[in-house]
């Protein structure tokens, strides 16, 4: 198989990169965030040279929480301006990150990007097998998504160690290693960017 036609079969994941999520000032902000947003933005962008589709896994939620996971809906309502509603400034993608037209955009409303949501449809209608993973945040999210991905017998799952995120550096150690003892591939950004470990 040829370079391009490997990369015709990957999809970039990139998770909850939103400002709720990455601004200081985000009501579900998640601590190692920010740090991690210029290395989001690199993967990006050797996805983008490579022609790998980019897939904006993205939460936004009803203003009256009525789509949110139970133990969340105390946020919203009764005049709350919860986490991640639809059309807000908080559910919009942070500064640095823009969607493009050859790009797709997937919402979700739960950890995982596959639960209740068309995600395997998609990438089974474009060839996709491997995926990349990016995002915030590793124990929730990412893991979800991977872990369900595993699930769907995904030949090939790439977690970028430093294109993702927890609230803590041990948080987010433990639950790489719990990816990696079911065969995911955690390389650094530039271990993918320059070998494609």
């Amino acid at each position: 198989m040829t370079e391009s036609e490997k990369w015709k079969r990957t999809a970039l994941l990139v998770i909850d990169m939103q400002n709720d999520c990455i601004r200081e000032d985000g009501p579900v902000r998640v601590n190692g965030g920010k740090a991690i947003l210029p290395n989001v933005i690199e993967a990006v962008q050797v996805a983008r040279q490579r022609g790998i589709l980019i897939i904006w896994v993205v939460r936004e939620h009803d203003p009256k929480g009525r789509d949110v996971e139970l133990f969340r809906r105390h946020l919203y309502g009764d005049g709350k301006l919860g986490p991640v509603i639809k059309g807000s400034l908080g559910a919009e993608l942070v500064e640095g990150l823009v969607i493009k037209e050859e790009d797709y955009k997937l919402v979700k409303t739960r950890f995982s990007a596959f639960f209740n949501t068309h995600l395997h449809s998609v990438l089974q209608g474009a060839g996709i097998d491997s995926l990349v993973i990016t995002g915030v945040q590793t124990p929730d999210c990412i893991r979800q998504t991977v872990f369900d991905a595993v699930a769907l017998d995904y030949p090939s799952l790439k977690v970028i160690v430093d294109a993702t995120a927890a609230a803590t550096p041990e948080i987010h150690t433990a639950n790489i290693l719990d990816m990696k003892n079911v065969a995911v591939t955690t390389p650094t950004l530039k271990e993918w960017s320059e070998h494609d470990a």
